[in-house]
């Protein structure tokens, strides 16, 4: 059975109403899904390049 998401916990809408993974909701899940997600806490393994050398360097700033 899935679990059922939690807003705030899980998840959040941002300003333009998009539901935002947490990095609570990834480390829970295991693993880089390579979409490239808000919180990654992987350092965005599974994305292919050229999208996570610029992910990575959007996160420095």
């Amino acid at each position: 059975m899935k679990k059922l998401l939690i807003e705030g916990e899980d998840f959040y809408y941002d300003a333009n109403g998009y539901m935002v993974l947490t990095k609570k909701y990834h480390l829970e899940k295991g693993y880089c899904c390579g979409l490239g997600c808000t919180h990654c806490p992987y350092d965005y393994e599974n994305v292919p390049e050229p999208k996570r050398s610029e992910l990575k360097q959007e996160k420095e700033k």
